[in-house]
Parts: C-alpha cells; sequence; structure tokens
C-alpha cells in the first residue's frame, strides 16, 4: 500500500495574506508641471494659465492623479494648487507625489481601513514577493493593524515562514 501525501499546509488553518491585494488596481495618472513650463524649467504665470486653460482634461475622468514636477524647476506652490483646480472635476482623487509614492499612500490607507473581523484568532502569513517592492512602512502598518486580532503572524510563504508573533 502506497503512502497518502498529506497536504499538511492546506490543513493548517494558515491565511496567506498578499500585499499586491492592497495596491491599486487601476494605473495611477501621472501629471508631469514641468509639460505645462517654458522649456521644461521656468513658469511664466500667463503662459502656464494659458496651458492649463486649454489642455484637455477629460482623459483625467475619473481617475487617481499622481502631480508632480520631473523637473527641478523652483515652483510657486500655487503651482499645484491651480493644477489641482483643473483636474478635480474629472478625477476621483488627487495627490501630490510620483506614481510609486502615490502608489504606497494608497496602499497604506487600504491597510488603514481593511475590516480585521475576518483574521479574529488566525493563523496569518504576509506574502513576502510580488510584483511591488515593499517598504518597512507596508510592513510596519499591516503588522500594528493585524497584531491584536490574530492568534498567529509569519512572513514569507505557508511552507517557508518566519514567525513575526504569536498571541500567549
Amino acid at each position: 500500500m502506497a503512502d497518502t501525501l498529506i497536504n499538511k499546509v492546506a490543513q493548517s488553518g494558515i491565511v496567506t495574506l498578499d500585499l499586491e491585494d492592497f495596491f491599486p488596481k487601476e494605473e495611477v495618472q501621472v501629471v508631469d508641471l514641468k509639460d505645462f513650463l517654458f522649456k521644461g524649467l521656468i513658469l511664466k504665470e500667463k503662459e502656464f494659465r494659458l496651458a492649463l486653460k486649454e489642455y484637455e482634461w477629460l482623459s483625467y475622468k475619473d481617475k487617481t492623479v499622481a502631480i508632480g514636477c520631473s523637473t527641478d524647476a523652483i515652483l510657486p506652490q500655487w503651482s499645484y494648487m491651480l493644477l489641482t483646480s483643473y483636474l478635480s472635476p474629472y478625477t476621483t482623487t488627487i495627490y501630490y507625489g510620483s506614481k510609486e509614492e502615490v502608489e504606497y499612500a494608497l496602499c497604506l490607507e487600504a491597510i488603514k481601513n481593511m475590516d480585521t473581523s475576518k483574521f479574529i484568532n488566525t493563523k496569518v502569513v504576509i506574502k513576502g514577493c510580488g510584483k511591488h517592492t515593499v517598504t518597512g512602512s507596508v510592513y510596519v502598518e499591516l503588522t500594528k493593524k493585524l497584531q491584536p486580532v490574530v492568534q498567529s503572524l509569519m512572513f514569507g510563504e505557508p511552507c517557508s515562514t518566519v514567525p513575526i508573533y504569536k498571541k500567549k
């Protein structure tokens, strides 16, 4: 009689939490202020206002937008305000920063708003790899959110985990 293989990982009751689930599903659109500047570096107010006024903003309808400037231009603070005022009627949300910074902000927001009731007294493993490079701040927020409710918290893959926390 052949030995039966038993999947101990499946029987362990471990819940895998994939950090990719917290990143935005929709791509963050970027609006670069340099595109509205003279030679990409100099803000001439009259021309800047005209460029914003004439731009077709409809392409940002219902999008999440990151605004910033990819050049070393010295910009007055009101330039971001003015750009935001043009985008606001079209977008879902607007953030200041690079695409990556906005994705992390949205990820952290999703973690903070996560319903932890389904993790009460469970064994949770935080999946360790994915397409996003995840910063320590994401792991810190996730640990703070889950530790009060889980039985145990681990990092890695269910077949090879690093123990982080175990309820006493």
